[in-house]
């Protein structure tokens, strides 16, 4: 094991990482939760980076961390969408919560890393995030394409009533 592996980071070490691969950082406290987190975006999509574990000898360095973004949902979002994302991808799983729809990938550092390999979560985490509302549209698309073609197409002469202009 080298020097240079990372057996725990601290909120402020783990931006200025993120910040050297040209992210844009900042620590902002959660006054709900009452903790300090670092918020971030990729592609205008919002997330957060919540410290996990935090080591018994130093209460300001952690072991793990999860990134965290969360959608808002109108309507209804099929739990079969969810599930299909869990299914097709590895690392980054989305939870359906009343009104909203969560994507979480954890990273632990136990036994020491290298830094490149926190470097490599936080691109796979951004490919995650950058997938995913192409993945919504695409599988919203094909729903609302098979709802339409369920309907038996209207006689040239009708109109449906919900069509209808006064």
């Amino acid at each position: 094991m080298s020097d240079t592996n990372l057996a725990s980071l601290t909120l402020e070490s783990l931006r200025d990482l993120m910040q050297n691969s040209g992210y844009r950082v900042e620590l902002v406290n959660d006054a709900t939760a009452n903790i300090s987190l670092l918020r971030s975006s990729t592609a205008g999509f919002a997330f957060d980076i919540r410290p996990g574990n935090r080591l018994a000898a130093d209460d300001k360095s952690f072991v793990d961390f999860t990134f965290s973004a969360w959608l808002n949902v109108e309507g209804e979002l099929p739990l079969d969408i969810v599930n299909r994302w869990n299914a097709l991808r590895r690392f980054g799983r989305l939870q359906l919560v009343p009104g909203f729809l969560a994507m979480t990938m954890d990273v632990s550092l136990i036994g020491g890393v290298a830094p490149n390999y926190v470097r490599a979560q936080v691109e796979i985490w951004d490919h995650l995030v950058q997938a995913l509302v192409p993945y919504l549209r695409e599988e919203l698309q094909k729903i609302t394409s098979n709802k339409s073609a369920d309907v038996a197409p209207a006689a040239p002469d009708e109109v449906p009533a919900e069509a209808k202009v006064a």
